[in-house]
């Protein structure tokens, strides 16, 4: 049996001798940790490890174990400038167990998609309730608009609200609370509903005002956990497990009505998001310095990759002073289509295939899945291929422009193209296309918060979400009206073809990946 145990000396060779963008890190309190391995953290483990520099070898010796004789040997690892794309899944070897420990970023992002899956879930399960719902009860296709609206009346006061207490108070409480809040009012929708329509709106608009901190805190939280290039393929994974949200919620809704009842799924849902508050509640931190399970190693790794500075909690962000800068209204108009686009999807896209092709609820619910299943894997595609932007000589600006405009200008075109769609299947193909290539907004606009305004970026984030919120509001009842007035969605995907259209010259125009505030 061998075991290979690494000790505290560890040799860096670098054409820079002194790590100057370490010297915060270094100058910051001693943390004391906990090893995962039974509360055991031999000195051995202390790597020093720091990325700077275009070329780093860092020469690791360690101690290999074979029978009880002790063997020196030596490994090398390269770090590239760009610090430390490779080490995702990089962990501490254990001393006792010989194997990896996965790095604690990734055990941060993987709950995160869990989180923003079951968010994303518990909206959509109303998207194909509301089809038996309205069978029962007579509602026409304007009172469907309103119901499927309320949801974001409270959404988008708390937009601004979670913004801001995400910059004072951390993502990891703030999400903790919304999730426990937008489960309880998940649980109590069908109750709701039996009992009158009143009821059902004010339980959905408090499901909106629960749900409003879920983006901010995912944006903020993982900002703190990932350096600057690592940044985007950590928001695609987060917002990957967002879009299967609604894959999961379109397949599993159906099937549990019609085997349990209407309120199958909202039970099933509200349950599985107060489980997750078990496990986030006790194993994340808002920063990795205050963390007693991340390693020293991953602590540096984390810390090298930052560009920004330190962020400062607790200062009242200056509403007039972000509004005053371009950059911020490229950021706001961006949201406000992406919002306008997006929740016309996914509140008719159930009801556009029964109307239409009059298929059944079932066949509607599975058309209707897969371009929410192919938009979570070109998300997370969309973040790879920026970081690979950025880490192959891309300013951020171009990066950030290029994503947004493939985000904006694929789902134009496949909506106008949508209008001549005969069968559902043609229709399915244009709207995964829709959907997917406007998942690379996720690199644009979203990330750009955190380039123009990391002090400031969950307020920011706020008051784009609001606004974005009520573009939302508008498109939802205002495709229940143009169906009830003209019979057919034809008229409303082109306006929402010409608003993508429009904000992709506006972006281009005026947003930036530099630091603005």
């Amino acid at each position: 049996m061998m075991a290979c145990v690494t000790p505290s000396k560890l040799q860096l060779h670098s054409t820079y001798p002194n790590p100057p963008h370490l010297s915060n890190f270094h100058s910051s309190p001693k943390i004391k940790r906990k090893s995962h391995l039974g509360g055991f953290q031999s000195k051995k483990w202390r790597n020093l490890l720091w990325a700077g520099g275009e070329n780093q070898y860092i020469r690791k010796e360690s101690w290999c174990v074979k029978n009880d004789r002790r063997k020196k040997c030596c490994e090398a690892v390269k770090c590239t400038a760009e610090g430390v794309e490779r080490c995702l899944l990089l962990g501490n070897r254990g001393e006792e167990s010989g194997g990896f420990m996965v790095a604690e970023r990734f055990k941060v992002v993987a709950l995160m998609a869990g989180i923003m899956s079951l968010c994303n879930a518990d909206r959509v399960v109303m998207s194909v309730a509301i089809v038996p719902l309205a069978a029962k009860y007579g509602w026409r296709s304007s009172d469907l608009g309103i119901i499927q609206s309320s949801f974001l009346w409270g959404y988008i006061f708390s937009s601004v609200i979670g913004g801001a207490l995400v910059d004072k108070y951390g993502g990891k409480r703030v999400i903790a609370w919304g999730a426990a809040l937008w489960s309880l009012a998940t649980l109590l929708t069908p109750w709701a509903a039996n009992h009158s329509t009143g009821s059902l709106l004010a339980v959905r608009t408090f499901f909106g005002l629960a749900e409003g901190v879920a983006l901010p805190s995912m944006n903020t939280l993982l900002s703190r956990w990932f350096p600057s290039h690592e940044r985007a393929t950590a928001v695609g994974i987060a917002m990957g497990g967002f879009h299967l949200g609604n894959v999961v919620g379109l397949i599993l809704t159906p099937l549990l009505m019609s085997s349990i009842g209407i309120s199958g799924p909202f039970i099933l849902f509200s349950s599985l998001g107060f489980l997750w508050l078990t496990t986030w509640s006790y194993r994340v931190t808002d920063d990795p310095l205050e963390s007693n399970s991340v390693s020293k190693s991953e602590l540096r790794l984390i810390q090298a990759g930052k560009s920004d500075s330190q962020v400062i909690k607790g200062k009242l962000p200056p509403l007039r002073l972000l509004l005053s800068k371009l950059p911020s209204w490229a950021i706001i108009f961006a949201n406000i289509t992406n919002n306008w686009g997006y929740f016309v999807l996914l509140s008719w896209m159930p009801v556009y295939f029964k109307t239409v092709f009059d298929i059944n609820l079932k066949q509607a619910a599975w058309f209707s899945a897969l371009p929410w299943g192919t938009m979570a894997i070109s998300g997370c595609i969309a973040g790879a291929t920026s970081d690979y932007l950025i880490k192959s000589g891309y300013s951020i600006t171009s990066a950030r422009k290029i994503m947004q405009s493939i985000g904006f200008i694929g789902p134009g075109v496949a909506l106008l193209c949508l209008n001549y769609a005969r069968t559902p299947v043609v229709a399915s193909i244009f709207l995964t296309v829709a959907l997917s290539l406007s998942s690379f907004s996720q690199a644009g606009f979203l990330l750009n918060m955190q380039d123009i305004a990391p002090q400031y970026a969950g307020f920011l984030h706020g008051i784009s979400n609001s606004a974005g919120t009520l573009a939302a509001i508008i498109s939802t009842i205002g495709t229940g009206f143009f169906v009830q007035w003209l019979g057919s969605f034809q008229a409303f995907l082109t306006l929402t073809s010409c608003l993508y259209f429009t904000a992709t010259v506006f972006w281009n125009i005026y947003a930036t990946g530099e630091r603005v505030f």
